[in-house]
This record gives C-alpha cells, structure tokens and sequence, in this order.
C-alpha cells in the first residue's frame, strides 16, 4: 500500500471518528436539553400545586380574625388564648408569605410547617375553651364561621396532598443518575414537602355546635 493510499485510509478513519463524536455530542446535548426542560416542568408543576395550598391559607386567615372577635365576647376571661390565636395567625400569614414567593426554598417551607402547627395548636385551645360555653356554642355566626373554617381545612389537605406528590415526582427525578449531574449543572435544588408533623395536625379542628 502506498504512501497515498495510506492517507486516504487514514482521512477516512479520522472522518468518520469525528462523525461519531459529533453525533454523540448531538446526542448528549438532545439529552441534556431534554432533562432540562423536564425538570422544569416538574418544579413548575409542584409550583403550582403550591399555589394551590396558598388558596386556601389565605381564606383560613382571613376567617380567624372573624372567628376571634366573635368569640371575643363570651370568652371574655380568655384574652391570653384570643390573643395568642391572632399571634400565631400573624405569623403563619407571615411566613406564608415568604413561601409563596419561592416555594422551592425549603427553608420557607419548613417555616410555615412550623407556623402553621402552632396556629393549630392554638385553635385547638380556642374550640376547646368553646365547648364549655353554652351561649357561644349556640351562636349562629360562629357556627358558620367554623363549617367555613373545616371546608377550608379539607382543601389545605386535598391541596398539600397534591404539593407532596409534585414534590415527590421532581425530587426523584432531579436525584435520578444521570439527571442529578443535569440537576446539579443548572441549580435545581431540592423541593420540601408540606408535612404534617404531628397527629392532631393531621385533622382539620373540630367542635361541636350541636
């Protein structure tokens, strides 16, 4: 074989190698496109879904402080609850609001998780108290207010329920080799889910009117 015929051989080697290397890198880059764009759905998605859950926080809120001053004048030896119950309300709305501007900063999640057992603890204390008040159990505007008030506690879970799950979806898949290197590359960070931490905040608050 001659000295020609070599370097024919050889331009034609080194062109289908390069041939390779460019279809591999189309390749890769069509997969690194493609788990981008995936991703992104999936923290829009659970985006979303968190919109949902700040729905229904903000109609919560706003019906405690109705649910408070009617209260207030039959429990008026029970200032310190009432007045805890606005504090907690207060500072769920608070940390609320910081969730929903980024909900996938896990440590505003885990601030309104907190804040919002503490108003449920709270609340509990209240519906406790209100038992024991006869004259306040039968007024019509507080019954409404609290059927107002479990509706809405039954959507917190419906909505959280979804959150977790979007939650869950995106949080498998950006740990998902090779899409963790994609994740890492482009600073998908991790979701926090929206858990209940104990079992009386599992249950919307309860009593009875009847």
């Amino acid at each position: 074989m001659n000295l020609f015929s070599r370097a024919e051989n050889l331009a034609a080697a080194t062109g289908w190698i390069l041939l390779v290397i460019v279809g591999l890198a189309v390749l890769l880059g069509g997969y690194i496109v493609a788990a981008y764009n995936r991703l992104i759905q999936l923290r829009n998605r659970f985006r979303n879904a968190y919109a949902q859950i700040d729905v229904q926080l903000k109609r919560r809120y706003d019906l405690i402080p109705n649910l408070v001053e009617t209260a207030k004048g039959y429990l008026k030896h029970e200032r310190g609850t009432l007045e805890a119950v606005i504090q907690a309300r207060n500072a769920a709305v608070s940390a609320s609001n910081q969730a929903a501007q980024n909900p996938g900063d896990p440590g505003s999640v885990r601030k309104l998780v907190e804040a919002e057992g503490a108003l449920t603890g709270v609340l509990g204390r209240l519906f406790a108290l209100a038992e024991a008040y006869p004259d306040l159990k039968a007024n019509q505007t507080m019954a409404q207010l609290m059927e107002e008030l479990t509706s809405t506690e039954n959507k917190v879970a419906f909505a959280r329920q979804a959150y977790n799950d979007a939650v869950m979806i995106y949080n498998t898949a950006r740990e998902s080799f090779p899409v963790n290197i994609i994740a890492g590359m482009f600073n998908f960070g991790p979701a926090e889910l929206f858990e209940v931490k104990s079992e009386a905040e599992k249950e919307a608050p309860k009593v009875s009117f009847s």
